[in-house]
């Protein structure tokens, strides 16, 4: 491995395996709340869009449940932030990336590849 290819790790950065629990949860709220959000759109469509006034009664608790999803991905992605020392405009936008259908998804998918190759995960 050549200089150029040694992971640059933050100073202050938790330890690798205090990372790798981090980050699972990260991805898998990333892809919890990207999927009841696509759920959400879709209601919302149906609903104010299409106009459709019989809605199955589970269609309502679509919006509570990707609400708290969110709210613990805003945790797991508070504490991966925090564990791999992310900037503040980073966190944020990451934070907000779980708010746009799919979005989250994608980034959770390339940010994941990055700390991969920089934790050596």
């Amino acid at each position: 491995m050549t200089a150029s290819e040694t992971p640059s790790i933050p100073a202050g950065a938790a330890p690798l395996e205090t990372i790798a629990k981090a980050l699972k949860g990260y991805r898998i709220l990333a892809w919890a709340t990207g999927i009841w959000l696509i759920a959400l759109t879709y209601e919302m469509i149906v609903k104010y869009v299409l106009r459709v006034e019989d809605l199955p009664g589970w269609m309502d608790l679509i919006a509570p449940i990707h609400g708290w999803v969110y709210f613990i991905y805003l945790l797991c992605t508070a504490n991966l932030a925090v564990k791999v020392r992310w900037p503040i405009g980073k966190t944020i936008g990451i934070l907000l990336a779980g708010t746009v259908p799919l979005v989250g998804i994608i980034v959770e998918h390339f940010q994941t590849k990055k700390l991969k190759a920089q934790f050596g995960l």
